[in-house]
């Protein structure tokens, strides 16, 4: 085993759903087979114009987990990775702190970037280096409301792969993610509440949940009040492609009609690399 980068750009032709799946060619194929079973950084390139108006982030914005290798069945010579344990950074690490790279790989010995090795989709990542980029995409300092309640954070007591599968990490970081992309409002009804103490009052729902391999992904969640998420996770109501909830009406408990409006479209973020996806909405 052996852990790696891969890049992944959204838009790009290749069939790639980070939280799940990882498409690439056979070019890569003994390099991502190294991988099986180990842990792989994502990064995003700078975007093809023709795919988008706005450059790439150039940053390492995720961690997963590869748990397998399989063909392509429509498209020679093209193969899958299966991702699991997808969990986005708080912070994206751009692939270089002034002089300083991340990957010593991508760095010439006269301080020049080197194109070669930036240019290959999948690169092999030594574990000092790994656990250097997975410190600055988690690092950060907890707000007074969190070291109040002793929210989870990265601890540094203890591997930080242990901390990458711990539920309690994991749950906190999820919460915090989707609350970021929702600026802290319920999706249902747009009420954006804060204590005294600065806590917000909004929950993360995952869309498809995790025991049944949904991921802690923002695209697998959703802001919601205490209320609206019970009814969530329940299956009394829902959300169709177009992001407008659907509700079994005659199964909603007394007094819940009046929360939920069906039809309704809810608030979405503003990032696009945010919203709901429709893989997770199946």
């Amino acid at each position: 085993m052996t852990k790696a980068i891969f890049t992944s750009s959204p838009g790009s032709h290749y069939k790639d759903l980070p939280e799940i799946q990882y498409h690439f060619p056979r070019t890569y194929l003994r390099q991502v087979e190294a991988a099986v079973g180990d842990w792989i950084i994502y990064y995003e390139p700078r975007r093809d114009k023709g795919i988008s108006s706005s450059g790439g982030r150039q940053a390492y914005f995720a961690v997963a987990r590869v748990t397998g290798v399989r063909p392509d069945p429509d498209q020679s010579g093209h193969f899958y990775a299966d991702i699991s344990d997808y969990l986005p950074f708080d912070n994206l690490v751009s692939f270089r702190d002034g002089k300083h790279y991340y990957e010593s790989l991508l760095r010439k010995a006269d301080g020049a970037t080197n194109k070669g090795a930036f240019g290959r989709a999948v690169r092999q990542l030594p574990d000092e280096e790994c656990q250097i980029i997975l410190q600055a995409g988690f690092m950060r300092e907890p707000a007074a409301w969190e070291r109040e309640t002793e929210s989870p954070t990265l601890a540094t007591d203890r591997p930080i792969y242990d901390e990458l599968i711990r539920r309690p990490f994991r749950d906190e970081a999820f919460r915090r993610q989707v609350r970021r992309a929702y600026d802290n409002t319920c999706a249902n009804s747009g009420l954006k509440l804060i204590n005294g103490g600065g806590r917000p009052e909004v929950e993360a729902a995952h869309i498809r949940p995790v025991e049944h391999q949904g991921p802690d992904s923002v695209r697998n969640g959703l802001a919601l009040t205490g209320t609206v998420h019970w009814l969530f996770d329940r299956g009394l109501i829902s959300l169709d492609d177009d992001y407008r909830l659907l509700a079994s009406e005659k199964d909603l408990p007394p007094g819940a009609q009046s929360l939920i409006v069906s039809g309704k479209q809810i608030s979405l973020p503003e990032t696009p690399d945010a919203l709901p996806h429709p893989a997770f909405l199946r």
